[in-house]
């Protein structure tokens, strides 16, 4: 029998709490204003600001655009010494410059001139010729193969990071600017 009492004052309290807890008064709902349609207040901004700012957006998309399309280096060819194509690549945040034109057929020698002391570039990959060669800080590093085939050769840091392209065309078209 005691459990039965126990059981019912607990449905007694259960029911009180809930009775006095889940009404909700229908004055409070009303009392207030009703939600505006529109939530946002809109802000009036002078003309001038507003101009300074579109031209503002306007001149850092421009920015962006020349950065990334136009300002990159342009391309060098190699110049011939001793029967050997030749052409130093500075080694600074990436490589400069970037595109190297070679002659098919004939010995090329990259001289590499690392400056920059990051880990990233301390390996110059050129998988197509199945080189990787570590480059030493501060010094001339010298990678010397022979294309035999035109085509584009990427060549990149040991992490994929910096990139180049070695250029190769055929020993006539070769000399020819673009």
């Amino acid at each position: 029998m005691v459990n039965q009492k126990k059981l019912l004052s607990n449905l007694l309290v259960l029911w009180i709490l809930l009775s006095i807890f889940s009404g909700t008064p229908a004055k409070a709902t009303s009392a207030h204003a009703p939600m505006p349609t529109n939530q946002f207040r809109q802000i009036k901004q002078p003309f001038e600001l507003k101009l300074g700012l579109t031209l503002g957006g306007l001149a850092l998309i421009g920015l962006e655009l020349w950065w990334f399309l136009v300002s990159k280096t342009q391309a060098q060819q190699a110049t011939a010494n001793q029967g050997i194509q030749e052409l130093t690549i500075q080694v600074d945040g990436g490589y400069d410059p970037n595109r190297v034109i070679v002659k098919a057929g004939q010995p090329v020698r990259l001289n590499f001139f690392r400056k920059d002391p990051s880990i990233c570039l301390e390996k110059i990959i050129l998988p197509d010729f199945h080189i990787a060669k570590d480059l030493d800080l501060n010094r001339m590093t010298p990678v010397e193969f022979t294309p035999k085939t035109p085509g584009e050769y990427p060549f990149t840091c040991g992490m994929n990071m910096a990139r180049g392209v070695l250029e190769v065309k055929a020993a006539g078209t070769a000399n020819q600017e673009e």
